[in-house]
């Protein structure tokens, strides 16, 4: 895993996986965020398919295989509240995805303390003592909106 930087903005991709009309989200387990509820997600690293990197995260994080099917959208989350001392303030941009899943959920407990099933409304009434960044609000709520973009809309180019 590469450094991970927070002077300069940062990719991050995630996964908003529905069924039955809930929600979910993995608890993190270490780091600042400790505790907090998120969707499936993580850096982008250096070289790696943004498409590829979603169904890496989700399998990573809840042992589910993920085919993303459409981008909800690309979201830019400044985290003013969490500039750590002398290393900046956080700012990912986020590509959102939706998709198919399959298989059984296994948490690998250096990264997820738990994984539960949340309604629109229950994650709608989170604050950040129990949600890991607001702007989940915003990706759930364009998740059931309706919004999807077709994946060709990213084109990942490798120069050599």
């Amino acid at each position: 895993m590469a450094e991970r930087v927070l002077t300069q903005g940062f990719v991050v991709v995630g996964a908003i996986i529905e069924q039955d009309g809930k929600v979910l989200l993995v608890q993190e387990n270490s780091g600042m965020d400790k505790g907090h509820w998120n969707q499936p997600a993580g850096w982008l690293d250096v070289g790696e398919d943004p498409i590829k990197a979603v169904a890496r995260e989700v399998m990573e994080e809840t042992g589910l295989m993920f085919e993303p099917t459409a981008l909800i959208g690309i979201y830019s989350l400044v985290r003013k509240d969490r500039e750590l001392l002398g290393h900046g303030i956080p700012h990912g941009t986020k590509l959102i995805f939706k998709g198919h899943h399959s298989g059984q959920i296994k948490i690998d407990p250096e990264e997820v303390a738990d994984i539960r099933w949340f309604t629109k409304d229950e994650i709608e009434a989170m604050d950040l003592d129990t949600l890991r960044d607001l702007d989940i609000k915003k990706e759930v709520a364009d998740y059931f909106a309706g919004r999807a973009f077709p994946l060709d809309i990213i084109r990942h180019t490798i120069s050599e």
